[in-house]
């Protein structure tokens, strides 16, 4: 078990510095199936950056794809069908990463926690993969996703009330919390009022950063600051098209 562990996290950290992601979370996979406790914070780091940037290549590319789908229905073009088909292959890819994802959380990750910290860091996982699903479902699957999402970042922020306000996790919740608000939702003054009480929260407290988090810690405040000012111009006018920043 040692020396197969040792070698899967070897080959999951240099395929992440290669930029291999698929790679990197076979490899974790395979270290979270087999490890009897939870997951250090390098391995926890590594699985959801892998996927998260497997993740977000096709999320963005599935909206350019949608984008084009759009012009192309307007000007009845010829091509439509064959830029529908790329938008259902992404889809596809999407879909099933995220639910590989969230089988991970559910069957694994959650059972073998211990620490309120790393059960926020899960469920507000949870919350973002299936927000990822809500932003191309539509009908019931919609709903469905969507509620999903809002109970798995409801429980993460009842149970972040434990962490200081300064922790990045408590304010990485607060900020996918917040967009999950803004973008499912389409409800700018709650997002607004989210962000707002991390951000005003975490810089009452700033001096109080823990050195090894002051650097993730600023730049989330940072992040929430931005999608404060923006959405706080929405209020007071049609909501835009903004890109909004998130973990």
């Amino acid at each position: 078990m040692a020396e197969g562990y040792e070698k899967l996290l070897y080959l999951a950290r240099i395929t992440e510095q290669a930029e291999r992601h698929e790679e990197t979370i076979k490899y974790m996979e395979e270290i979270v199936k087999v490890k009897k406790e939870d997951l250090n914070i390098e391995e926890r780091n590594l699985l959801s950056a892998a996927y998260k940037n497997c993740v977000s290549s096709r999320r963005s590319a599935w909206r350019s794809i949608y984008g084009i789908e759009i012009k192309e229905k307007n000007n009845n073009s010829k091509y439509l069908n064959l830029v529908s088909e790329l938008k259902v292959l992404l889809e596809k890819e999407l879909s099933d990463l995220c639910e590989r994802m969230l089988k991970l959380i559910d069957n694994y990750l959650l059972k073998k926690t211990t620490s309120t910290e790393s059960k926020v860091f899960y469920l507000k996982m949870k919350g973002d993969y299936f927000r990822y699903l809500a932003e191309f479902t539509a009908g019931d699957k919609h709903g469905q996703v969507s509620n999903f999402s809002l109970n798995a970042y409801k429980e993460a922020n009842d149970l972040a009330k434990e962490l200081a306000c300064t922790n990045p996790i408590k304010l990485g919740l607060a900020l996918n919390f917040s967009v999950f608000y803004y973008e499912v939702m389409n409800d700018p003054a709650t997002a607004c009022s989210i962000a707002n009480q991390a951000f005003q929260e975490g810089i009452q407290q700033l001096e109080k950063i823990e050195d090894d988090q002051y650097k993730d810690s600023t730049t989330i405040l940072q992040l929430l600051k931005e999608n404060i000012d923006m959405w706080s111009v929405d209020l007071n006018q049609d909501q835009g098209d903004e890109n909004v920043d998130e973990l």
